[in-house]
Protein backbone atom coordinates (compact mmCIF):
# COMPACT_ATOMS: atom_id res chain seq x y z
CA UNK A 1 0.00 0.00 0.00
CA UNK A 2 2.78 2.58 0.82
CA UNK A 3 4.75 1.62 -2.42
CA UNK A 4 1.02 2.08 -4.19
CA UNK A 5 0.70 5.53 -2.42
CA UNK A 6 4.56 6.69 -3.47
CA UNK A 7 4.03 6.24 -7.38
CA UNK A 8 0.84 7.93 -6.94
CA UNK A 9 2.53 10.74 -5.57
CA UNK A 10 5.40 10.61 -7.87
CA UNK A 11 3.08 10.72 -10.95
CA UNK A 12 0.94 13.31 -9.67
CA UNK A 13 4.05 15.42 -9.59
CA UNK A 14 5.36 14.48 -12.44
CA UNK A 15 2.18 15.58 -13.80
CA UNK A 16 1.81 19.23 -12.37
CA UNK A 17 5.73 19.81 -13.28
CA UNK A 18 4.55 18.61 -16.98
CA UNK A 19 1.68 21.05 -16.83
CA UNK A 20 4.13 23.95 -15.65
CA UNK A 21 6.07 23.50 -18.67
CA UNK A 22 3.22 24.27 -20.82
CA UNK A 23 3.38 28.47 -22.12
CA UNK A 24 1.20 30.07 -24.41
CA UNK A 25 2.40 32.66 -27.06
CA UNK A 26 0.01 35.55 -28.17
CA UNK A 27 -0.68 36.23 -31.97
CA UNK A 28 1.75 39.75 -31.34
CA UNK A 29 4.53 38.35 -29.86
CA UNK A 30 7.13 35.90 -30.22
CA UNK A 31 9.10 33.76 -27.28
CA UNK A 32 12.35 33.63 -26.69
CA UNK A 33 13.86 30.61 -24.49
CA UNK A 34 16.63 30.44 -22.87
CA UNK A 35 18.48 26.69 -22.34
CA UNK A 36 20.68 26.53 -19.01
CA UNK A 37 21.06 30.70 -19.76
CA UNK A 38 21.55 30.43 -23.38
CA UNK A 39 19.43 31.35 -26.26
CA UNK A 40 17.89 28.98 -28.33
CA UNK A 41 18.20 29.70 -31.93
CA UNK A 42 14.88 30.22 -33.11
CA UNK A 43 12.37 32.00 -31.56
CA UNK A 44 8.67 30.36 -30.41
CA UNK A 45 5.37 30.61 -32.51
CA UNK A 46 2.13 31.65 -31.37
CA UNK A 47 0.53 29.32 -29.26
CA UNK A 48 0.97 26.45 -27.64
CA UNK A 49 4.54 25.73 -26.51
CA UNK A 50 6.34 23.77 -23.76
CA UNK A 51 9.43 24.69 -21.70
CA UNK A 52 11.32 22.18 -19.65
CA UNK A 53 11.07 22.80 -16.23
CA UNK A 54 13.45 23.96 -14.19
CA UNK A 55 16.04 24.31 -17.30
CA UNK A 56 14.09 26.60 -19.69
CA UNK A 57 13.57 30.28 -19.72
CA UNK A 58 10.96 32.02 -21.67
CA UNK A 59 11.11 36.17 -22.68
CA UNK A 60 8.52 37.37 -24.73
CA UNK A 61 8.98 40.19 -27.37
CA UNK A 62 5.96 42.18 -28.94
CA UNK A 63 6.45 42.01 -32.74
CA UNK A 64 4.02 44.65 -33.26
CA UNK A 65 4.74 48.33 -35.03
CA UNK A 66 5.56 50.44 -32.11
CA UNK A 67 5.10 54.53 -32.69
CA UNK A 68 7.51 56.20 -30.71
CA UNK A 69 7.60 60.24 -30.56
CA UNK A 70 11.12 61.99 -30.58
CA UNK A 71 11.32 64.60 -28.27
CA UNK A 72 11.38 68.13 -30.22
CA UNK A 73 15.67 69.02 -30.61
CA UNK A 74 17.13 72.20 -30.81
CA UNK A 75 19.55 72.90 -33.68
CA UNK A 76 21.58 75.32 -36.15
CA UNK A 77 20.51 75.03 -40.08
CA UNK A 78 23.47 74.88 -42.59
CA UNK A 79 21.96 78.87 -43.16
CA UNK A 80 22.40 79.77 -39.33
CA UNK A 81 18.66 79.67 -38.32
CA UNK A 82 17.46 78.16 -34.78
CA UNK A 83 14.86 75.82 -35.19
CA UNK A 84 13.22 73.01 -32.79
CA UNK A 85 12.00 69.75 -34.47
CA UNK A 86 10.70 66.23 -33.16
CA UNK A 87 9.74 63.83 -34.82
CA UNK A 88 8.06 60.15 -35.06
CA UNK A 89 9.63 56.83 -35.54
CA UNK A 90 7.19 53.56 -36.52
CA UNK A 91 9.56 50.09 -36.42
CA UNK A 92 8.89 46.72 -35.37
CA UNK A 93 11.16 43.61 -33.70
CA UNK A 94 12.27 41.83 -37.03
CA UNK A 95 13.69 39.36 -35.14
CA UNK A 96 13.27 38.62 -31.92
CA UNK A 97 16.01 36.51 -30.48
CA UNK A 98 18.53 39.79 -31.74
CA UNK A 99 16.76 42.32 -30.10
CA UNK A 100 16.86 40.53 -26.61
CA UNK A 101 20.64 39.64 -26.73
CA UNK A 102 22.00 42.68 -29.07
CA UNK A 103 20.91 45.27 -26.77
CA UNK A 104 19.26 45.34 -23.41
CA UNK A 105 16.88 48.31 -23.93
CA UNK A 106 16.05 48.30 -27.39
CA UNK A 107 13.35 51.13 -27.08
CA UNK A 108 15.48 53.50 -25.32
CA UNK A 109 18.37 52.26 -28.10
CA UNK A 110 16.13 53.65 -31.02
CA UNK A 111 14.96 56.47 -29.27
CA UNK A 112 18.49 58.03 -28.72
CA UNK A 113 19.69 57.14 -31.72
CA UNK A 114 16.74 58.73 -33.23
CA UNK A 115 17.32 62.02 -31.70
CA UNK A 116 21.26 61.87 -32.41
CA UNK A 117 20.12 61.43 -35.84
CA UNK A 118 17.63 64.20 -36.01
CA UNK A 119 20.29 66.87 -34.75
CA UNK A 120 22.84 65.78 -37.17
CA UNK A 121 19.93 66.31 -39.98
CA UNK A 122 19.20 69.70 -38.64
CA UNK A 123 22.98 70.70 -38.89
CA UNK A 124 22.91 69.34 -42.76
CA UNK A 125 20.17 71.02 -43.75
CA UNK A 126 19.12 74.17 -44.96
CA UNK A 127 15.83 76.04 -43.43
CA UNK A 128 13.95 75.84 -46.62
CA UNK A 129 14.98 71.95 -47.15
CA UNK A 130 13.16 71.20 -43.30
CA UNK A 131 9.84 73.37 -44.34
CA UNK A 132 9.21 71.94 -48.36
CA UNK A 133 11.84 69.26 -49.23
CA UNK A 134 10.48 66.94 -46.28
CA UNK A 135 10.31 63.34 -48.04
CA UNK A 136 14.35 63.56 -48.76
CA UNK A 137 14.84 64.42 -45.29
CA UNK A 138 12.88 61.28 -43.94
CA UNK A 139 14.86 58.95 -46.25
CA UNK A 140 17.78 60.45 -45.04
CA UNK A 141 16.77 60.54 -41.27
CA UNK A 142 15.73 57.12 -42.12
CA UNK A 143 19.05 55.70 -43.12
CA UNK A 144 20.78 57.19 -40.10
CA UNK A 145 18.78 55.25 -37.95
CA UNK A 146 17.92 52.09 -39.91
CA UNK A 147 21.58 51.60 -40.08
CA UNK A 148 22.56 50.64 -36.44
CA UNK A 149 18.94 49.06 -35.60
CA UNK A 150 19.32 46.75 -38.05
CA UNK A 151 22.14 45.37 -35.96
CA UNK A 152 19.43 44.60 -32.74
CA UNK A 153 17.16 42.86 -35.14
CA UNK A 154 14.96 45.74 -35.64
CA UNK A 155 13.28 47.28 -38.98
CA UNK A 156 12.33 50.90 -39.58
CA UNK A 157 9.41 50.89 -41.50
CA UNK A 158 8.97 54.98 -41.76
CA UNK A 159 10.56 58.57 -39.80
CA UNK A 160 8.56 61.82 -40.29
CA UNK A 161 9.58 65.22 -39.18
CA UNK A 162 6.26 66.04 -37.29
CA UNK A 163 6.84 69.86 -36.80
CA UNK A 164 9.35 72.63 -36.77
CA UNK A 165 9.15 75.25 -34.86
CA UNK A 166 10.97 79.00 -35.59
CA UNK A 167 12.04 81.65 -33.67
CA UNK A 168 9.30 84.80 -33.96
CA UNK A 169 11.74 87.03 -35.18
CA UNK A 170 11.94 84.29 -38.14
CA UNK A 171 8.37 84.44 -38.70
CA UNK A 172 8.54 88.06 -38.94
CA UNK A 173 10.82 87.54 -41.40
CA UNK A 174 9.09 85.28 -43.52
CA UNK A 175 5.84 87.20 -43.16
CA UNK A 176 7.35 90.50 -44.82
CA UNK A 177 9.07 88.01 -47.42
CA UNK A 178 6.08 86.13 -48.65
CA UNK A 179 4.42 89.70 -48.53
CA UNK A 180 7.23 91.30 -50.73
CA UNK A 181 7.33 88.28 -53.37
CA UNK A 182 3.08 88.41 -53.71
CA UNK A 183 3.51 92.42 -54.17
CA UNK A 184 6.27 91.18 -57.14
CA UNK A 185 3.98 88.75 -58.74
CA UNK A 186 1.28 91.09 -58.93
CA UNK A 187 3.50 93.90 -60.31
CA UNK A 188 4.76 91.75 -62.91
CA UNK A 189 1.23 90.51 -64.01
CA UNK A 190 0.46 93.50 -63.88
CA UNK A 191 3.46 94.55 -66.20
CA UNK A 192 2.77 91.65 -68.56
CA UNK A 193 -0.88 92.44 -69.18
CA UNK A 194 -0.05 96.23 -70.21
CA UNK A 195 2.64 94.35 -72.74
CA UNK A 196 0.12 92.42 -74.03
CA UNK A 197 -2.40 95.56 -74.85
CA UNK A 198 0.46 97.26 -76.23
CA UNK A 199 1.30 94.37 -78.75
CA UNK A 200 -2.44 93.93 -79.60
CA UNK A 201 -2.98 97.48 -80.34
CA UNK A 202 0.13 97.62 -82.45
CA UNK A 203 -1.57 95.03 -84.24
CA UNK A 204 -4.75 96.85 -84.41
CA UNK A 205 -3.49 100.34 -85.62
CA UNK A 206 -1.55 97.90 -88.33
CA UNK A 207 -4.35 97.04 -89.47
CA UNK A 208 -6.34 99.88 -89.75
CA UNK A 209 -3.15 101.82 -91.17
CA UNK A 210 -3.63 99.39 -94.26
CA UNK A 211 -7.70 99.60 -93.87
CA UNK A 212 -8.83 103.18 -93.79
CA UNK A 213 -12.33 101.64 -93.38
CA UNK A 214 -11.53 99.45 -90.87
CA UNK A 215 -10.95 103.13 -88.63
CA UNK A 216 -14.18 104.19 -89.90
CA UNK A 217 -16.25 101.05 -89.09
CA UNK A 218 -14.75 101.32 -85.61
CA UNK A 219 -15.65 104.88 -85.27
CA UNK A 220 -19.34 103.87 -86.22
CA UNK A 221 -19.26 101.49 -83.28
CA UNK A 222 -18.41 103.42 -80.87
CA UNK A 223 -20.86 105.99 -81.55
CA UNK A 224 -23.20 103.16 -81.13
CA UNK A 225 -21.75 101.86 -78.21
CA UNK A 226 -21.98 105.80 -76.73
CA UNK A 227 -25.88 106.30 -77.80
CA UNK A 228 -26.62 102.74 -76.28
CA UNK A 229 -25.51 104.40 -72.93
CA UNK A 230 -27.18 107.10 -72.57
CA UNK A 231 -30.42 108.53 -74.35
CA UNK A 232 -29.38 111.95 -75.55
CA UNK A 233 -27.93 113.58 -78.24
CA UNK A 234 -24.73 113.29 -80.02
CA UNK A 235 -23.24 115.83 -81.98
CA UNK A 236 -19.94 114.73 -83.79
CA UNK A 237 -18.45 116.12 -87.38
CA UNK A 238 -19.19 113.87 -90.19
CA UNK A 239 -15.50 113.40 -92.27
CA UNK A 240 -15.49 113.70 -96.10
CA UNK A 241 -13.88 110.64 -96.49
CA UNK A 242 -16.40 108.92 -94.75
CA UNK A 243 -19.10 109.89 -97.42
CA UNK A 244 -15.96 108.42 -99.79
CA UNK A 245 -16.21 105.05 -97.91
CA UNK A 246 -19.99 105.21 -98.56
CA UNK A 247 -19.70 105.35 -101.91
CA UNK A 248 -17.08 103.14 -102.84
CA UNK A 249 -19.32 100.55 -100.47
CA UNK A 250 -22.32 101.31 -102.80
CA UNK A 251 -21.09 100.34 -105.82
CA UNK A 252 -20.92 103.86 -106.98
CA UNK A 253 -18.96 104.71 -110.32
CA UNK A 254 -16.62 107.93 -110.73
CA UNK A 255 -17.70 111.07 -111.38
CA UNK A 256 -18.28 111.90 -114.71
CA UNK A 257 -15.75 114.15 -116.64
CA UNK A 258 -15.98 117.72 -117.41
CA UNK A 259 -16.85 117.76 -121.26
CA UNK A 260 -14.03 120.05 -123.07
CA UNK A 261 -14.73 123.51 -123.66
Amino acid sequence: MVVEYVLEGAAALGGLILLRGLRIVNQVERGVVFRFGKARPKARQPGITYLIPLVDRMRKVNVQIVTLPVPAQEGITRDNVSVRVDAVIYFRVEDPVRATIEVQNYLFAVEQVAQTSLRSIIGKSELDDLLSNREELHRGLELLIDSPALGWGIHIDRVEIKDVQLPETMKRSMSRQAEAERERRARVITADGEFQAAQKLTEASAIMAETPGALQLRLLQTVVEVAAEKNSTLVMPFPVELLRFFDRAGGGGQPPEKSAD
